[in-house]
């Protein structure tokens, strides 16, 4: 058979999704604080351009050259061309959906809402701080969780001092809102 009509790869597919981006969930908004949106339309600009023209040209250098079959330049930077492609439609489609929430601009201080830091205490007597974000903007080393997770849901209009139930996979967890915090303007990270 041709290979012209045969997939070459099972990872691909047409919806330009990114497996390691979590899925938004049906019907609910993409919120995004102001530095999450800068920094995915950064990279989109960049893949657009920069990346992607470097590619093309390493791909038409390549394809000038002769046998594409056996040609490792053509064929790698025809995959990469597909994956920058494949994370400009993502992005694209996250930006197009995306509803920036500034939340420095937040007037209820004293309660939890998107863009919040949070630091909470569980009943062992652990502390722990979250930071409230977009579901692209997940970094869990550095304490920013998605305001989707169960973690952010439990904590999402508590008030400081209120105790909440955390659903977790070993059961129910009480824990207590110690303190909220809002980044000042252009410090959000």
């Amino acid at each position: 058979m041709n290979k012209a009509f045969v997939k070459e790869s099972n990872e691909e597919s047409d919806d330009g999704l990114d497996a390691a981006q979590p899925e938004m969930p049906a019907g609910a908004k993409n919120y995004i604080t102001p530095a999450g949106y800068r920094r995915l339309r950064d990279e989109l600009l960049h893949l657009i351009d920069e990346a992607r023209p470097e590619v093309v040209r390493l791909v038409s250098w390549a394809a000038s050259n002769g046998d594409r079959s056996e040609n490792g330049d053509y064929i790698y930077g025809k995959r990469r061309l597909r994956e920058i492609d494949r994370r400009i439609r993502f992005l694209t489609k996250r930006l197009d959906l995306a509803e920036v929430v500034d939340s420095s601009r937040q007037e209820n201080v004293d309660q939890v809402f998107f863009g919040a830091s949070v630091d909470y205490a569980t009943p062992d007597g652990a502390l722990h701080t979250v930071n409230i974000v977009g579901v692209d903007e997940i970094d869990l080393e550095h304490g920013r969780v998605s305001w989707i997770s169960p973690v952010a849901r439990a904590l999402l209009k508590a008030r400081i001092g209120e105790q909440v139930i955390l659903h977790t996979p070993a059961g129910q967890q009480l824990i207590e809102v110690l303190e909220v915090r809002y980044p000042a303007p252009d410090t959000a990270a």
